[in-house]
This record gives structure tokens, sequence and C-alpha cells, in this order.
């Protein structure tokens, strides 16, 4: 069974943030997880290399993957170009179905509370559908997310990123573990099933 893949672009570091609490609730489950970035693009759309910082993924860790939890900033009600640039370079992978009944789960920040999260995680998940992977939301049994004012939806975490705070908030984190915790264990599940199958 292969690692849990928590891929995602982080612009100013709250996406980062998500991401890092998400790995936290991986491993709770004794599940290995790597976490991987994209590149950025340019205004020639092509990728730009950059040697510092988080190492990028490549689509051999993607195909090899147990689980994903894909996240981006929200830009204009979507994700952000360097993510999608990435998700469009897998057409290998969808032609081959080398994502076929993996789980998946999806993340977001965004600098105003109504900036367009959840068009940004529902609009994220379709290349996941169309790679028929399987989708794993934020349950409702977390009661985080009854109490929240601040990020979190059921379609997945997210982070309201204010002027005045970039940290995460005790349900966004919160939220975050749960989130990591239940792909692992889909992940197990699914690998189970598939086993015996």
């Amino acid at each position: 069974m292969g690692p849990i893949l928590v891929l995602y672009y982080s612009k100013h570091g709250s996406v980062k943030r998500l991401a890092d609490a998400i790995a936290q609730g991986v491993l709770t489950t004794g599940q290995t997880v790597i976490v991987r970035t994209v590149p950025e693009v340019s205004l020639d759309n092509e990728p730009r290399e950059i040697n510092d910082g988080p190492p990028h993924v490549t689509l051999a860790e993607l195909e090899q993957c147990s689980g994903l939890a894909l996240g981006s900033p929200t830009y204009f009600g979507n994700m952000a170009a360097p993510m999608k640039h990435f998700i469009d370079s897998t057409t290998t992978q969808w032609l081959k179905g080398g994502l076929i009944n993996k789980p998946a789960c999806v993340f977001t920040s965004s600098s105003s509370m109504h900036g367009g999260q959840e068009s940004t995680l529902l609009s994220m998940m379709l290349p996941l559908l169309h790679h028929g992977m399987v989708i794993c939301g934020v349950p409702y049994s977390n009661p985080e997310l009854h109490s929240t004012k601040s990020g979190g939806s059921p379609y997945g975490v997210s982070h309201y990123a204010s002027h005045t705070q970039s940290s995460l908030s005790s349900e966004e984190k919160a939220l975050c573990l749960a989130q990591g915790k239940r792909l692992a264990q889909m992940a197990h599940s699914l690998h189970t099933l598939d086993q015996d199958v």
C-alpha cells in the first residue's frame, strides 16, 4: 500500500498550514504520508522550477499514492493556476486508470469569509471524479462543523485567513486532523477491499 499524498499549492502559507495539519491526521493512523507542492507557473503558462522550499510532486508519486489530499488557495472561486496546470498534466494517469478507486479529499483557504471556498472545493473535486477517485468529505459527526466561526465545510477543510488571523483556528485544526485520519482509514479500507476481490 502506497503512502497518502498531501498535495498543495500555497502562495502565502495558509494552505501549507492546512496541508501539514492534514498530514498529522494521517500519521495518527500509522499510515505513511508524503507532503508535496507544485511549481509556480510563469506568464507563458510554463512551470517554473524553484529549488528552495518543499519538494515538487512527481507524476509517479501521484500514481503510487493510496489516497490524495488536494489543496489550493481560492482564486476567484476556483483553484490556483499552478494546481490546475499540474492536474491538466495527468492525462497519462487518466488514460491508464492509475487513480481509480483511490480516496481523495480537497482543502482550501481564502482571505475573506465568503471568498468562494465552497465553489473552489467543489471545482477541485471534478478532475478527481474524472480520474475515478472516491471523494472523502467531512461528515457532520465532527462537532467542529457545527461550531466553527472560521473555516470548515462538509466538502472539505478550509481556512479563513483574515488580515488579523493567519494561524489555523482550533476548529480548523481539528477538522484537518479528522480529515487526514478519515482519508487514511478510507485508503486502508479500499485497499483491503481490493485485495479481497
